[in-house]
């Protein structure tokens, strides 16, 4: 246990530090491979990881390739600045509907498509409408925040989520009927806690004059209309895929690789930068880390969460579902979402009640808002700001995410 500790807690430390652009990805493939040297874990190990994460990593490589395909058009753009122009010019008008945009974009989007590709665009958005340093901070922080709590209505939705549904076999249309009133919940709560929390930082009244018409962003507007149609018809393939119990990633990777040939065809984009350009690192960083992670379950740490799980589900199903979504959440916040869901769900396992899966699954994209670490979506949100010259420090924001996610999270669940 403590030689898997040790070597978690170094590779977390370096993943957070980046030292001389040392890149997350390569950080937890060198944390898996030193983990394999050592013995935490084996290459079966590394085999019954492969088996649990492959769908959700094909998965997201396809949504975030669709997501960038979709952004190179101006279909993201287009749609926050007729968020903006929706408001009237009310800046706290402005606030609600950046946090429903990002809302919809994390949900249709996953939550790490929203942090990669709105972030930039409200960021440069409320730069042109000459938004002072903390009004610019407070939207960020609320799109940042949403990103990850409103990941919940749809499979695709977040890694967390493909992963507990794969592992527990919960199919797409049963997974919706479950976590359709936490996400709509999760949304309107969020609003209303990042509001009060940073509503003396919103401006009043923003000049939209400063903005361009939204058509003015689009590369194709037949593209644009077409995309439309497609999105609709891709959710209506997970259902079909649904019924014939496919893997999931059949259709964000095909229907993400069949969009960018039809945006070839319109020459509106270029595959090949298209596909030199995605995250790669991500996909690196995911199975890296749930290898290293999965030496903390060798050394016993799931036997101790099994106990305990068990436990709270014997004192009625809302003890149980409160417990076991904190529990993940805390980490979350702690040991990165993504290794949490796979070593809480392996906890899981025995326990007859699937209430808990979907209590695992809140607390894992919801928990790790308390910290800068704890969801990779909050690393790239952080990675992309500081590329744009803004800085948010470890300690502004586990202020804001300590006081925010709590409460936020206790009533989500209590909507489970």
């Amino acid at each position: 246990m403590i030689l898997a500790s040790l070597l978690f807690l170094t590779t977390l430390v370096f993943v957070i530090w980046q030292p001389k652009g040392l890149q997350i990805g390569t950080t937890a493939v060198l944390g898996a491979v030193i983990a394999l040297v050592v013995g935490v874990v084996s290459f079966a190990d590394v085999l019954v990881v492969t088996s649990i994460v492959w769908d959700a990593t094909l998965a997201f490589i396809g949504i975030i390739i669709l997501s960038m395909v979709l952004d190179e058009i101006g279909f993201f753009e287009w749609c926050a600045i007729q968020m903006a122009k929706l408001s009237g010019g009310n800046g706290h008008l402005m606030f609600v509907y950046s946090i429903l945009l990002g809302s919809f974009i994390s949900a249709l989007f996953a939550n790490d498509g929203a942090a990669l590709i709105l972030t930039p665009i409200l960021l440069a958005q409320m730069r042109i409408l000459k938004l002072g340093a903390k009004a610019i901070i407070a939207f960020l922080l609320a799109g940042g925040f949403i990103s990850d709590s409103a990941s919940l209505p749809f499979v695709f939705s977040n890694l967390t989520n493909i992963v507990t549904a794969n592992y527990f076999h919960i199919g797409f249309a049963e997974y919706l009927s479950v976590m359709f009133v936490p996400y709509v919940a999760s949304t309107l709560i969020s609003i209303v806690f990042l509001w009060l929390f940073l509503r003396k930082d919103i401006v009043a009244r923003v000049d939209l004059s400063l903005l361009k018409h939204p058509d003015e962003v689009l590369k194709s507007k037949p593209l644009f209309y077409l995309s439309w149609l497609f999105l609709a018809l891709l959710l209506g393939s997970y259902f079909v895929g649904d019924a014939y119990h496919l893997p999931i990633s059949v259709f964000a990777l095909g229907g993400a690789l069949l969009f960018l040939l039809i945006a070839n065809a319109f020459k509106v984009v270029h595959p090949r930068r298209i596909i030199t350009s995605a995250p790669w690192q991500v996909v690196w960083f995911s199975i890296g880390l749930y290898i290293v992670v999965y030496g903390l379950k060798n050394a016993g740490l799931t036997e101790h969460l099994t106990i305990i799980l068990k436990d709270l589900n014997t004192r009625g199903d809302t003890i149980a579902i409160i417990g076991t979504g904190f529990i993940s959440a805390f980490l979350s916040a702690v040991m990165n979402n993504m290794p949490t869901v796979m070593i809480m769900d392996i906890a899981l396992h025995d326990i007859p009640n699937t209430a808990l899966a979907y209590a695992n699954i809140i607390g894992c994209n919801l928990g790790p808002k308390m910290t800068p670490f704890g969801s990779l979506a909050t690393l790239l949100w952080l990675h992309v700001l500081a590329q744009k010259g803004v800085k948010i420090s470890f300690w502004q924001y586990s202020k804001f995410g300590l006081i925010i996610t709590p409460p936020v999270l206790l009533l989500v669940l209590l909507t489970l």
